[in-house]
């Protein structure tokens, strides 16, 4: 009998809803976006789309389904761009984790990371195949929370052997509540 209540309180710790998972409130609704993207040096290319959040599996992760315009001259086999991603906590690991799919490329993004004692600043990290050298390259997203209605993510890349440089950054605007 020890083993199987020892088996039950393991698995409430792993699967249950905490305090850490609804740290992502903040994001679940629909959100018009401003997206610039650094193609290179100079000026950005701003593009538009819209965001919509909401939890899912009786809130243990946050799904984000992300349709937006794509910048011109973009690579893609669609006019428009389109996206989904999912965060969570995993609390065995204590830290949060995101997966991101899009159709501007092949890439299975996944990443993992904390947030700030607030609750405001999340910083998530991974290592990726840069499409142009073939060796690794770093990723770090940080999603701040501005206010109730407002929210950024700013992805950065960085090679081995150069500066970190931003690649792309998103200002969402709430537009409604879920």
């Amino acid at each position: 009998m020890k083993e199987s209540k020892e088996h039950g309180e393991t698995f409430a710790s792993v699967a249950g809803v905490t305090a850490d998972h609804q740290r992502l409130q903040p994001f679940v609704g629909t959100f018009a976006a401003e997206v610039r993207f650094w193609m290179g040096p100079g000026e950005p290319v701003i593009t538009t789309g819209t965001m919509n959040a909401g939890f899912i599996l009786g809130g243990r992760f946050l799904r984000q389904v992300f349709e937006g315009d794509l910048p011109e001259g973009a690579p893609a086999a669609a006019s428009a761009f389109c996206g989904e991603g999912y965060i969570g906590y995993n609390n065995v690991d204590k830290r949060y984790e995101q997966v991101w799919v899009d159709n501007a490329s092949t890439l299975v993004q996944v990443e993992s990371g904390q947030v700030d004692e607030a609750g405001r600043e999340w910083n998530f990290y991974s290592t990726l195949t840069n499409p142009q050298s073939g060796g690794p390259m770093e990723k770090r997203t940080i999603l701040n929370i501005v206010d109730e209605d407002h929210h950024t993510m700013e992805i950065w890349f960085r090679d081995p052997e150069g500066p970190e440089i931003k690649a792309m950054e998103i200002r969402y605007s709430r537009i409604q509540t879920s």
